[in-house]
């Protein structure tokens, strides 16, 4: 802040002597007993308290609920080995504190309810991480695969599978363009059985998803790659030609991408198999191919001879 702007705000006032009277909520000048800022938005509680014990009697702040843990987080962990004046514990002290821990945790997940979502947040977490998702994306899925456990969804089916679905409508819902594809491969269900589970989750659970676009698929393919960005352009033209014309409408969004960028690189002599678009893409060569022959018929468009 420079001189003048200093003193436009505080006044002729030394910055040193401008303390903060929480009471009133203003800055006031020690040296000269003037207001030098009114009315400052006050971010902490509503409430005072003049002793450390009525702070923290009044105090209602916690960590917010998480779904990832099995008691949403409301319950506390036992903590290090002291004492409440912060004291090591003596040698059997410590055995009984470690012995108490060790029975709180077995509370925690004492019904197979939770031991189940227990290791769903571990195997979501583990898939987050393999496809470099955000981490919010561990809380999102966490909280359709409980709900799913809840409502007794879960039972019969893999863990992995419902897991993997999870994830995948958690990434849906964010409009993150992630395929099927590049999830199941991260399981021992496979391809099928997710999508059964994905679509089970859909329809139980009511979750209404957002349409997917698959404008968002092209520039990850074309990058895969190293095309240029004219056929990013233009295959992004042709899906939206295609909108326009009700062609993507339930259509699986990263084969309509993988599509267009195949035509586009056809179209502007970068050729690229049906089998590198596919890979990079993560569809398979028959989605590339089905979806393109469709594009091609019903936007009337004409290749150069190949």
């Amino acid at each position: 802040m420079s001189h003048s702007e200093r003193e436009e705000k505080y006044g002729s006032c030394p910055p040193e002597y401008i303390v903060f009277d929480e009471e009133r909520g203003e800055y006031i000048c020690t040296l000269t007993g003037e207001v030098v800022e009114e009315a400052a938005i006050d971010l902490g509680p509503e409430w005072r308290a003049y002793t450390p014990e009525e702070k923290a009697r009044r105090s209602r702040v916690g960590a917010p609920l998480s779904h990832v843990l099995p008691d949403y987080g409301v319950l506390t962990t036992m903590g290090t080995y002291r004492d409440a004046t912060g004291r090591k514990l003596e040698a059997r002290a410590r055995l009984e504190a470690e012995r108490l821990r060790r029975l709180q945790a077995k509370l925690r997940t004492t019904t197979s309810l939770e031991r189940n979502i227990e290791q769903a947040a571990r195997e979501i977490t583990r898939l987050v991480e393999a496809l470099s998702l955000p981490r919010s994306i561990i809380d999102d899925a966490m909280l359709i695969y409980r709900q799913a456990a809840e409502k007794g969804l879960v039972r019969g089916r893999s863990l992995e599978s419902v897991a993997a679905a999870a994830v995948y409508a958690a990434c849906r819902l964010r409009s993150i363009p992630k395929t099927l594809d590049e999830i199941s491969d991260l399981v021992k269900g496979g391809r099928k059985e997710v999508a059964r589970c994905y679509r089970l989750l859909i329809r139980e659970l009511r979750i209404r998803m957002p349409l997917a676009d698959p404008t968002r698929y092209v520039s990850k393919i074309v990058s895969a790659l190293s095309l240029s960005s004219r056929v990013e352009k233009r295959a992004i033209e042709i899906l939206l030609q295609a909108r326009r014309l009700g062609l993507t409408a339930g259509k699986d969004p990263a084969g309509l991408a993988a599509a267009a960028v195949y035509i586009a690189a056809l179209e502007l002599n970068e050729r690229r198999t049906q089998k590198e678009i596919a890979q990079a893409a993560g569809v398979t060569e028959v989605t590339v191919r089905n979806r393109y022959k469709e594009l091609v018929q019903k936007l009337r468009i004409t290749l150069p001879a190949q």
